[in-house]
């Protein structure tokens, strides 16, 4: 049972982060549910995803061809906040985490929740602004962030990579989801590495979910984009706010 259920979680995960992002927030709290200890969810369900972001990236190889060669200098940001984010995880102590983690999946479905309205009311800058010294610096230091947060805990973090590429100017959405793709893949990958060599994952459930995560992609994608972006998203946001106010009552 334990095994079908993060094979399953990370299957359904998978599936639905190709049409609206958002697995994370099946794979971390069934993990919890299945018995891991809240911080070796975390980082098992962060190496386990991972193979996915993979597949996704080479499915946007050509938006990523034709981006702004400038998005480049947000891959430094990326991976320096989420190894930063990965080493804050390892000092937290356990039952600091534990308490935090409620809060941290609520976040993170309200911020999937918000997510087009945010994207709606953003204002795009100008081209000329695009261009200046301070439009760069300013986008490092939001990735930074973005990054330590992601390195950290992670759900979400495509979310708010789409909605800071929006400020910054992007409107082709199929190019914002690959650059979003590219970094999450080198945020978690740094992450992921040193969760691994910090022996901070339990790796019968990594292997199963990552199986799992790769053949939701591929098989599942087909049932979630005949259920519609929409119903997807509300299935997402029931769970999150399912998970998070069981763990509420848990605590």
């Amino acid at each position: 049972m334990h095994a079908a259920a993060a094979f399953g979680a990370a299957f359904l995960a998978g599936a639905i982060n190709s049409v609206a992002g958002g697995g994370t927030l099946l794979t971390f709290p069934t993990l919890i549910w299945l018995g891991l200890s809240s911080v070796t969810a975390n980082a098992t369900s962060t190496v386990a995803m991972w193979p996915g972001l993979v597949g996704s990236m080479w499915g946007y190889r050509r938006e990523l061809r034709s981006s702004d060669p400038r998005m480049l200098a947000l891959v430094v940001p990326s991976l320096v906040g989420g190894i930063a984010g990965a080493l804050l995880l390892r000092w937290t102590p356990p039952a600091i985490f534990d308490s935090l983690v409620p809060f941290l999946i609520l976040f993170a479905t309200l911020l999937f929740m918000a997510q087009e309205t945010v994207q709606r009311k953003l204002k795009a800058p100008t081209s000329g602004e695009r261009q200046s010294p301070r439009w760069l610096a300013g986008a490092v230091l939001f990735q930074l962030m973005v990054a330590l947060y992601g390195g950290y805990f992670g759900a979400g973090i495509g979310i708010l990579m789409l909605a800071a590429l929006s400020i910054l100017g992007l409107k082709d959405i199929h190019q914002m989801n690959g650059l979003k793709v590219f970094f999450a893949l080198c945020i978690n990958g740094v992450a992921a590495i040193y969760f691994a060599c910090a022996n901070m994952v339990f790796w019968p459930d990594v292997i199963l979910m990552a199986v799992g995560a790769v053949a939701g992609g591929w098989g599942g994608a087909g049932i979630a984009r005949r259920l519609g972006p929409g119903t997807v998203r509300r299935i997402v946001i029931a769970v999150g706010f399912g998970m998070a106010l069981s763990l509420f009552v848990k605590r």
